[in-house]
C-alpha cells in the first residue's frame, strides 16, 4: 500500500551529491559577469574544503550573508537564467546511489523533497529535474522583480531545516513518524531527530556518532566503491539485510519488480 502521508527529506551537498551545489551557480554567475573572479576563487578553496570536511555554522552563515549582499540588487530573472547552464551540471552530479533512493520511496509511494541552505531559485528546478514532488530551501526577498538583500522566510539551515519541515507537514498532512531524512552533517540533527526514520549518509564524526549511538542506519556511498551499505549493530538485521540486498541487486543490475517489493518492505 503506498504511503501517502509520509515523505523522505534529503539534504543536498554531500548527501545526494558529493561537493557543493551553490559552486556551480557561482561558475555560472562569474560567466554572466555577476560576480568577481576573487569571489569565484574564494568559493572554490570552500567548495573543496566542504567537499572533504563539510561546512561549519560559522562558514555556513558566511556564505548566507555573502549570497545575500550579492545579489541585492539584481533582478531575479537574471538569477533564474543561470539554471540553464546549472542544472545541468548539478544532475550530473548526483549520486546513481541518490537516485535509487529516490526511487525506492517513490514506488513505496512517498513524496521526495530537498531540504538545502540553498537558492530556492536553484533547488526548485533541481528537484523537480529528479522526479521529486519539489525543494524547501533559502527564499531572498524580492521587491518589483530586484533582492532587497533580506531573507524572505527562514534561512533553511540547522534549526531552520526543522522549522521548514514542520511548516510542509503540516500544510501536506505528513506524520512525520513515518518520514525519513537523509543527511551528511551533524548540523541537520534537528531535521533527522524530527522524523520517525533518519539515516545518515556518508556522515560526518559527529553525526556517525550520534548514529551509532542512536541505532540509526549509516549509507556510506563510496567514491570508488559504489553502493556500499552499512547499518550500525543497534538496526534491526531484517533492514539491514534487505537494505543490502537492493542496493546490491541494483548494483548488478539484477533486481527484478519482485525483489524491488521484497526490498521495500522494512522501509514501510
Amino acid at each position: 500500500m503506498a504511503d501517502t502521508s509520509a515523505a523522505a527529506f534529503f539534504d543536498l551537498d554531500r548527501t545526494l551529491i558529493s561537493g557543493s551545489s551553490a559552486y556551480y551557480f557561482g561558475i555560472a554567475a562569474w560567466r554572466n559577469d555577476m560576480i568577481p573572479l576573487t569571489d569565484l576563487l574564494s568559493d572554490a578553496r570552500k567548495a573543496i574544503s566542504f567537499k572533504l570536511f563539510g561546512a561549519t555554522d560559522e562558514s555556513s552563515e558566511q556564505v548566507r550573508d555573502r549570497i545575500l549582499a550579492a545579489v541585492e540588487g539584481a533582478q531575479q530573472e537574471d538569477l533564474l537564467a543561470l539554471n540553464e547552464e546549472t542544472i545541468p551540471q548539478i544532475l550530473d552530479k548526483i549520486r546513481p546511489e541518490s537516485r535509487s533512493l529516490i526511487d525506492m520511496h517513490h514506488e513505496a509511494g512517498r513524496d521526495c523533497w530537498i531540504v538545502s541552505a540553498s537558492p530556492i531559485e536553484m533547488v526548485e528546478p533541481l528537484a523537480r529535474a529528479l522526479g521529486m514532488e519539489g525543494a524547501i530551501a533559502t527564499r531572498s526577498a524580492v521587491q518589483d522583480g530586484r533582492y532587497t538583500g533580506q531573507l524572505d522566510g527562514p534561512f533553511v539551515y540547522g534549526e531552520g531545516k526543522a522549522v521548514a519541515i514542520a511548516a510542509l507537514a503540516a500544510e501536506r498532512g505528513y506524520d512525520l513518524q513515518l518520514c525519513y531524512s537523509y543527511s551528511d552533517s551533524a548540523s541537520d540533527l534537528p531535521m533527522m531527530e524530527m522524523v520517525g526514520h533518519p539515516v545518515a549518509v556518508n556522515p560526518d564524526g559527529p553525526l556517525e556518532n550520534v548514529a551509532n549511538q542512536r541505532g540509526w542506519p549509516i549509507v556510506v556511498f563510496a567514491e570508488r566503491v559504489k553502493k556500499v551499505v552499512k547499518t550500525t549493530t543497534a538496526v534491526g538485521g531484517a533492514v539491514g539485510l534487505a537494505t543490502t540486498t537492493y542496493v546490491l541487486g541494483r548494483r548488478h543490475g539484477r533486481i527484478t519488480a519482485q525483489a524491488a517489493r521484497g526490498a521495500l518492505l522494512p522501509w514501510r
